[in-house]
């Protein structure tokens, strides 16, 4: 397990380039046959574990009980692994070129961004955590020190999705709309409660064209229109409250803001403590690969988020191009170089790392010392 560097061992940026030039370009049937196919699965697995909630006595009802509750939770999981698939394509339209594959840009805010109540504009601010002099300090929403805090912190990531679901209904039902009106609020609205972030304390940056604010306006109302008719609709025609819809709704949310948060966990080792900028090599070196068992590293790290180091060694990569990249680069660099170091053999083993790292953190700072606020939060920042 690498520990923070006082100097950068050496680090060939144009070597390790000059082995994946050839990867960086984007194949848009890839991500169109692959998120069709995943929303297709994740929609008929929820499809079934929605009607076993409303209609239990007609859902197989010639097998015995248990095997029909097991089946169940199957589909429950199934379609909520599926959905936290297509739900991290917001990572890869951070960082694709902008103009580039609009129609798949519309198709996922219209299909998943906004049903889910995560539209592409609160991952804006991601890049940021990719600027070398934001990475690990107080610009960078997206990192904490895990391992400076006691074990209180990541316990505290974790318990926070099961609130983050009814706090992101609240903002974009209700008080998104009301800073419509209230300028003052707007503002405390877009700076504090429109980023997907784990830091409460971070700030989102104002927007600095009418073509940023108009997109997230436009987003922002078509999110309220979808929640709007889901609070209306039912009661109103159907004459009832979609009860058992909300209940796998909020399900199935925890459920992905969870995996997504222990997947943060093993993302990186979390060495720094945000006071002060840290080199490129350090960073590297702070973020973690996980190759191995690549059918169940797939379940919970897809669409390339299993190699995150790599990521931020070439954040413009492709995710459908990481695993022949990985391939070249572990093969093509030299032994033992700070690539080779990234790589950890389970995100279980990450985050028990992170777990001893911060346990030993939480005992030299006694029982005085708080910790510091907080939780994988996909809207509200603040």
């Amino acid at each position: 397990m690498p520990e923070p560097q006082s100097a950068e061992p050496a680090f060939s940026l144009a070597a390790a380039r000059h082995l994946v030039s050839d990867l960086f370009v984007p194949r848009p049937w890839i991500y169109w046959t692959d998120f069709l196919i995943s929303a297709a699965i994740g929609n008929a697995a929820i499809g079934i574990c929605l009607f076993a909630v409303r209609e239990p006595a007609n859902f197989l009802p010639s097998l015995p009980l248990a095997a029909r509750i097991a089946a169940g939770l199957a589909a429950y999981v199934i379609g909520s692994l599926a959905f936290y698939r297509i739900s991290l394509f917001i990572h890869e339209l951070a960082h694709l070129r902008s103009g580039t594959m609009m129609a798949f840009r519309a198709a996922w805010n219209l299909f998943c961004g906004i049903p889910f109540l995560i539209p592409s504009f609160v991952y804006h601010t991601h890049i940021g955590h990719h600027r070398r002099s934001h990475y690990g300090t107080e610009l960078d929403g997206e990192y904490l020190a895990f391992g400076h805090e006691s074990p209180r912190s990541i316990i505290k990531h974790l318990a926070m999705n099961f609130a983050l679901p009814i706090m992101t209904v609240l903002r974009f039902l209700v008080v998104g709309p009301v800073s419509w009106f209230v300028p003052p609020l707007r503002r405390r609205v877009l700076r504090h409660a429109s980023s997907m972030v784990i830091d409460f304390r971070f700030r989102r940056p104002d927007a600095d064209t009418r073509m940023e604010k108009l997109v997230i306006f436009v987003q922002e109302l078509l999110c309220f229109a979808w929640l709007l008719a889901i609070a209306v609709v039912p009661p109103v025609f159907l004459g009832r409250w979609p009860i058992p819809f909300l209940i796998v709704g909020y399900s199935v949310s925890v459920f992905i803001l969870t995996l997504n948060a222990i997947r943060t966990l093993g993302s990186h080792r979390w060495h720094y403590d945000k006071h002060h900028e840290i080199g490129f090599v350090e960073q590297l070196l702070d973020s973690v690969n996980v190759h191995r068992s690549p059918l169940v590293s797939e379940l919970w790290g897809p669409i390339g988020t299993r190699y995150h180091a790599l990521h931020h060694l070439f954040p413009g990569m492709p995710y459908h191009a990481m695993p022949e990249a990985h391939r070249r680069l572990t093969a093509g660099l030299p032994a033992g170089s700070a690539y080779h170091q990234t790589e950890e053999p389970s995100l279980t083993a990450a985050i028990r790392d992170l777990w001893r790292r911060s346990v030993a953190a939480g005992r030299s700072a006694g029982p005085s010392q708080a910790a510091s606020p907080v939780g994988n939060q996909p809207v509200i920042a603040g």
